[in-house]
C-alpha cells in the first residue's frame, strides 16, 4: 500500500516546498469511481492542437481533452471553473468527497477518483485511461514529470521559471485554460477577478500601504509567508505591505521558519495567523505570540474558519474570489 502524509504535514510541505522531512501516516485518499464522467465538451475544437510551454517544454494537445486527471494544487478547481469535470484528481486540501471547498460544490455530475498528492498512484491513474494531465502547481521535479510522462499522455507541469508550488494563480489559469481549449472563459475569469480585487481594494482605502504579516502555527513551530507566496499576494493586492522584517529573511522560497525568539517580528500594522495541524486555543494561548504589539493591540486576525482559510490557501480563480468576500471585513475590523 502506497503512503502518504497527513492534512498537516501536506500542507505544510506545501508552505517550505519540500523543506519538510515527510513521515508516512495516511492512505492516499478516498477510493473514487472509476467510471467518473469525462469532461465536459469544450468550446474550442478549433484551438487543438494546442502548444503550452512549461517548465519541461513545449507540450503539444492534438485534440479537446475528455479524460483530465488533475493533480497539481487547485488544478481540479480550475477545470472545473472553466465546465470540465476531472475523472481523476488530487485533494490537497483534504475536503474528502468530491475534493472540492464550498466555493466548488455541485459542479460535478460525478465525483473524480481519487489518485494522491505528493506521491500520485501512477496505476490508479493510468486505470483512468487519462488524455490530459494537469499538474500545474506542484513540486515541479522532473522525477514526477518523467513518471507521469511515461503513461504516454500530454503532461502540462509548472510553468517555465516557475519553483516548486509557486504558480499563480493567473499562470495556472492560462496554463490550464489552453490545455483544455477554454483560453476565452480563462481569460475571462481573470478579468472579472481583477475587477473584484479593484473594487475590494477601493471600497477599502485604509489598507493602502499599512503593513501586514502572515504567520503561521504548526505542529512544527511557527514561520512566516513572504512575498511569492499566494496569501501574500493576495494581501499586497488589497493595498497592504508585507512586514520588512519578516520580507528581509526570505531566501528562495516563500515560506520562511521562525525561532521563537523571532515571533515578535510578526509585528505589523496587522498582523494575519493561519493554522496547520493545530487548534486556535493552542495558538491564542500562545504567550510568545500574544506578546508581539500588534496581537496584545488587539490587530490581528485569526484564519480559523476551515472554509475562509482554504480559500486563502487554494490561491484558485474561484477560491480567491470567495475569499475577497469574506477576508476583507477581518481585515477592516482588526484594523480599527
Amino acid at each position: 500500500m502506497r503512503f502518504v502524509p497527513n492534512r498537516g504535514r501536506r500542507l505544510l510541505l506545501a508552505a517550505v516546498a519540500a523543506a519538510v522531512t515527510l513521515s508516512a501516516c495516511s492512505t492516499t485518499g478516498t477510493e473514487g469511481n472509476d467510471a467518473a464522467a469525462p469532461a465536459a465538451s469544450g468550446s474550442a475544437g478549433a484551438a487543438f492542437p494546442a502548444t503550452v510551454t512549461t517548465a519541461f517544454g513545449d507540450i503539444t494537445i492534438t485534440k479537446q481533452p475528455e479524460r483530465v486527471v488533475t493533480l497539481g494544487w487547485s488544478d481540479a478547481e480550475v477545470a472545473l471553473a472553466l465546465g470540465v469535470q476531472p475523472v481523476g484528481d488530487s485533494d490537497w486540501l483534504a475536503f474528502g468527497g468530491d475534493g472540492q471547498g464550498p466555493w466548488n460544490q455541485g459542479k460535478y455530475t460525478t465525483p473524480p477518483t481519487m489518485v494522491g498528492t505528493l506521491e500520485p498512484d501512477m496505476e490508479k491513474i493510468a486505470s483512468l485511461k487519462p488524455d490530459l494531465i494537469l499538474d500545474t502547481r506542484a513540486s515541479g521535479e522532473k522525477d514526477r514529470y518523467d513518471k507521469l510522462a511515461a503513461l504516454g499522455v500530454p503532461v502540462v507541469g509548472i510553468p517555465a521559471g516557475a519553483t516548486a508550488y509557486t504558480t499563480t494563480w493567473d499562470q495556472q489559469l492560462d496554463l490550464v485554460g489552453k490545455a483544455l481549449g477554454k483560453s476565452t472563459e480563462a481569460a475571462k475569469l481573470k478579468t472579472d477577478l481583477e475587477a473584484q480585487y479593484a473594487s475590494v481594494a477601493a471600497a477599502n482605502p485604509t489598507f493602502k500601504d499599512k503593513t501586514v504579516s502572515a504567520g503561521v502555527k504548526s505542529s512544527q513551530g511557527w514561520g512566516a509567508y513572504v512575498s511569492g507566496d499566494g496569501r501574500i499576494d493576495f494581501l499586497q493586492k488589497l493595498g497592504f505591505k508585507n512586514a520588512d522584517k519578516v520580507e528581509a529573511l526570505k531566501k528562495d522560497n516563500f515560506f520562511i521558519p521562525l525561532s521563537q525568539e523571532q515571533v515578535g517580528l510578526l509585528d505589523a500594522d496587522l498582523t494575519t495567523i493561519f493554522m496547520i495541524g493545530v487548534k486556535t486555543d493552542e495558538v491564542k494561548n500562545d504567550k510568545l505570540l500574544q506578546n508581539v504589539p500588534s496581537v496584545k493591540a488587539g490587530h490581528v486576525v485569526y484564519l480559523d474558519d476551515p472554509a475562509i482559510s482554504n480559500a486563502f490557501s487554494s490561491n484558485s480563480v474561484l477560491g480567491i474570489r470567495y475569499a475577497l468576500d469574506k477576508v476583507p471585513p477581518l481585515l477592516s475590523a482588526a484594523l480599527g
